[in-house]
């Protein structure tokens, strides 16, 4: 095998293991500061969003561990008819964020961002942070209260509005997880945020 090819296919496996990397969970989603260790460029994605709409991070990231674990190509679990025979999923929810098609597409235009992917990271983050400035304009729910938010992101504001959530106690416990998670992000992020920010400048 010539020198030259080797440094290809070198190079090739080499991108391959960084791809991965990128767009694997994180080894300890249960600790913040593991998250943003591991993945030095979430954070300041994470920030950087935060910062375009206002926002914080640890209720983005508590529902984005709840829609998806942090997983870039999640769907909604596949139906089964007597437990043998598949017939679709229960929504076109996609990605990090699980976006809907219809959301994600509604987002691309408002933001004028037409490339976008759900699977990304950043863009997912970014879209989860303009659906909580929409459900704060719309239902007045201040960005910290991660327990309403998770509820309009699940029912979406009109359904949040005309009360759906209360015909589903299965979605109140869920909302409660996502409620504490947000409050222990929010408590390690306290522990890290200036050594995350410290790194975050020497990233491009």
């Amino acid at each position: 095998m010539g020198s030259m090819l080797k440094k290809v296919l070198f190079f090739s496996f080499s991108v391959l293991g960084l791809t991965a990397c990128a767009t694997s969970p994180p080894t300890s989603a249960d600790n913040i500061c593991s998250i943003f260790e591991e993945k030095s460029s979430w954070y300041k994605a994470s920030k950087k969003a935060a910062d375009k709409w206002g926002g914080n991070i640890y209720v983005p990231m508590s529902i984005m561990f709840q829609e998806s674990a942090f997983q870039a190509k999640a769907k909604p679990p596949m139906r089964w008819f007597a437990g043998i025979i598949p017939y679709g999923r229960p929504s076109d929810a996609y990605g990090y964020a699980q976006a809907l098609d219809s959301t994600w597409a509604v987002y691309k235009r408002d933001t004028g961002s037409h490339f976008r992917s759900r699977s990304d990271f950043a863009d997912a983050m970014d879209f989860i942070q303009w659906y909580m400035q929409q459900t704060a304009a719309k239902n007045r729910i201040p960005k910290t209260d991660a327990y309403r938010h998770y509820l309009n992101y699940h029912e979406g504001q009109g359904g949040y509005a005309r009360g759906s959530y209360h015909k589903k106690p299965w979605l109140i416990k869920v909302a409660r997880k996502v409620e504490w998670r947000a409050k222990r992000y929010k408590a390690q992020l306290q522990q890290c945020s200036a050594k995350l920010e410290r790194n975050r400048k020497w990233l491009f």
